[in-house]
């Protein structure tokens, strides 16, 4: 088995992280290096683990400052309250991402921030086949990865973040730094662009009751 996905350090939400964090928890944390690399970031920082597969234990325990073994379909364990919440390319495995997604924001202080990422399906690796050929192929890894429960767009994706509470005001689209994927947006003057980004990472923050989501900035990645 391959382990060097749980090790991955997730340096692409550089932009989209806030100035300042006291907790961080990562939710499907792998190994915790994201976290390991979060704590030089803010070295006051407590980081929190939450992993589903518990032969990372030992190393999560090197790399976190608390760490829980769990069912991410289950009830969420009790934890202080956090600041900095990642879910990055998570909730696509689970069930009921909404619940979850739900259940984090609810320990949250107005204020605090939760990244999300998630494979867009809308990616023309899988849209021009269906199109052209009406099929798609589940695939070990990558957008079509065959342990995927949900599929995300852009919208559906932004409607997540918003339905638990979520106001989302930056986001990484990922995919669009590539030299013939710049010249195509470039020439579809950015109609296609959903069809060029492999993957949505987006920052919300979670607001007092009443606060609207408004237009998005998008940064390529």
């Amino acid at each position: 088995m391959d382990t060097s996905y749980y090790r991955h350090v997730r340096k692409d939400i550089s932009p989209l992280l806030p100035p300042t964090a006291t907790c961080i928890l990562d939710v499907g944390a792998g190994a915790g290096c994201t976290l390991a690399w979060l704590k030089s970031r803010y070295p006051e920082s407590h980081t929190i683990a939450l992993e589903g597969n518990a032969s990372n234990l030992n190393e999560l325990r090197r790399n976190a400052d608390e760490t829980h073994i769990v069912d991410l379909n289950s009830t969420l364990p009790d934890i202080v309250s956090p600041d900095l919440v990642l879910v990055l390319d998570v909730l696509e495995h689970l069930v009921r991402p909404d619940e979850v997604l739900r259940q984090l924001t609810e320990r949250m202080a107005d204020g605090g921030t939760v990244i999300f990422s998630c494979p867009n399906i809308a990616h023309r690796s899988v849209s021009v086949p269906l199109l052209l050929f009406g099929r798609f192929d589940y695939q070990d890894a990558g957008i079509l990865d065959r342990t995927h429960l949900r599929f995300f767009v852009r919208s559906s994706a932004l409607a997540l973040m918003n339905q638990a509470g979520l106001t989302v005001q930056r986001g990484v689209r990922v995919g669009l730094l590539g030299p013939r994927t710049r010249l195509l947006d470039r020439f579809t003057f950015g109609t296609l662009r959903d069809h060029l980004t492999t993957q949505f990472i987006m920052a919300g923050t979670r607001e007092a009751p009443g606060v609207k989501q408004t237009r998005v900035r998008w940064l390529a990645g």
